[in-house]
């Protein structure tokens, strides 16, 4: 029977993610959470260890300090984002077997200017420390893979939007609160301008994309084993625009402009568009349209928040 282990469990593509497996499982965080293997901080010394022991054949990892919060606090966001993920790569290697490894990166790892559409040849130079730390992790993913330590595939995130519950420290957090609290009929703040673009995928997708690279024939990436996922490209405008289609001006008047120069410089300097199509070759798959994802978001909120199923390993 195939073990999977889930690093980031607890969080919103953890939670989402753990009932589509099947198998043995093992769910980590660092938080407590109903249903945990494993509780405890993956960049402290010999934790990777423990979580590797068994050998589990597919690898999640999907822990991660978010874009604000790893700006914020420079020693806890290389802790955390690139020591956390040194060190599983490392125990995996010591353990002289080949999993199959999906790192969940993002697409900050580009940075301005950037050309109308950014295409799988375009390099990484990310502006912020967030994004830093997910491209080194991609480099160290395709060099470990490349030395056939294990088999990765790392995959790069558009902003998840509508994230469900509340908001978290993530500078894009916004994007999803724009649309989320109008829906539960609440005041929403925009700190940047409707001008903003961006590149958005619903959380369904996002499970798709996971579940895909778990099973993708990576021979197909040869030694490029990092991809920019397909998404939506959307200025909050768009945005607003689609939720007074699904939802009436009601909503669309709950939206509240605020500036704020620290988020609006954060996000200007963010990828707002992208040519996917080395992705969609590889068989993974997109949301039609922003107004899709907020209908997914409606859908998948009445059905509550999946929670992780207690582990069999």
């Amino acid at each position: 029977m195939k073990t999977t282990l889930v690093i980031g469990a607890a969080g919103m593509i953890g939670r989402k993610l753990v009932p589509k497996l099947e198998g043995e499982l093992i769910l980590h965080d660092v938080v407590p959470f109903e249903g945990a293997s494993a509780v405890s901080d993956l960049s402290a010394p010999g934790e990777a260890e423990k979580l590797v022991a068994s050998r589990p054949d597919v690898i999640f990892h999907l822990a991660a300090v978010v874009s604000g919060e790893a700006e914020a606090d420079f020693e806890k966001g290389y802790r955390v984002n690139l020591d956390g993920t040194r060190r599983l790569f490392e125990a995996i290697r010591k353990q002289n077997y080949r999993p199959r490894v999906v790192f969940t990166s993002s697409i900050a790892v580009f940075g301005a200017p950037f050309p109308e559409a950014i295409g799988d040849e375009f390099l990484n130079a990310p502006l912020t420390s967030y994004g830093t730390q997910k491209a080194i992790s991609e480099l160290l993913l395709s060099d470990y893979s490349r030395r056939g330590f294990f088999d990765g595939v790392g995959i790069r995130l558009p902003t998840i939007c509508v994230r469900p519950g509340k908001p978290n420290k993530a500078a894009s957090g916004f994007f999803s609160g724009i649309i989320r609290e109008p829906l539960n009929g609440q005041e929403a703040v925009l700190p940047v301008p409707e001008s903003v673009r961006h590149w958005f995928a619903s959380p369904r997708a996002a499970i798709g994309f996971l579940l895909h690279a778990a099973r993708l024939d990576s021979a197909r990436l040869g030694a490029r084993r990092n991809l920019s996922m397909p998404g939506v490209a959307a200025t909050v405008g768009e945005q607003i625009a689609a939720l007074r289609r699904v939802a009436g001006d009601k909503a669309a008047g709950l939206i509240r402009r605020e500036p704020d120069a620290t988020i609006a410089r954060i996000v200007e300097g963010w990828p707002q568009n992208f040519d996917a199509s080395r992705a969609l070759s590889l068989g993974f798959r997109a949301d039609p349209s922003f107004e899709e994802i907020i209908r997914i978001h409606i859908e998948d909120a009445l059905q509550g928040t999946s929670r992780p199923r207690p582990s069999s390993a």
